[in-house]
């Protein structure tokens, strides 16, 4: 038999791939005092619907899609969830610092909820996984801006304030490569 094999590949190597975030440091990781009203607000942050896990999971998601067609991009996607992952490291301390609890759930007026991957938008498509993720930043931005507002600890807003300066940038690169 002289039929010659077809092996798919991915040749795409995330090898060095670094976290997309601003060459700014982040601001220790510290707190007035324990206040479970914004260990609450942190929890949204951390795993609500609009969340740095679930910004990390969707783009992991679009990675995934992207990487056998587009590598660059891929790569780009990759480094973007890296650094979601940074921010939830950072918010999880946060929630411990305040008093809260790091279990995935969150609390609302109807009880606790637990995090859950309908929250990901898994678009397939390039031009709709860049919109998605568009999409999500912004309103991580929105949800980030709301909640300093009402959170009167300099510390907590100062690591907010940088994460948003993160997610700006991550608007920036999704702009660019739409």
């Amino acid at each position: 038999m002289n039929e010659k094999e077809h092996i798919l590949q991915n040749s795409c190597s995330f090898g060095g791939v670094a976290p997309l975030n601003l060459p700014l440091p982040y601001p220790e990781i510290r707190v007035k005092e324990q206040n479970q009203f914004y260990a609450d607000l942190l929890t949204l942050n951390y795993c609500g619907s609009v969340s740095e896990l679930t910004a990390a999971l969707q783009y992991i998601h679009g990675e995934s899609c992207l990487c056998c067609h587009n590598c660059s991009t891929a790569k780009t996607i990759l480094g973007m969830a890296v650094a979601e992952m940074t921010h939830l490291q950072k918010l999880g301390e946060m929630i411990l610092l305040l008093g809260g609890n790091i279990d995935f759930s969150y609390r609302t007026r109807m009880g606790t909820q637990m995090w859950t991957p309908a929250y990901t938008n898994l678009a397939v498509g390039e031009a709709q996984i860049i919109a998605a993720n568009l999409e999500s930043e912004r309103a991580a931005i929105d949800q980030y801006q709301d909640h300093m507002a009402r959170i009167e600890d300099e510390y907590v807003n100062a690591l907010l304030a940088r994460i948003v300066q993160d997610e700006e940038y991550h608007i920036m690169l999704l702009e660019m490569i739409g």
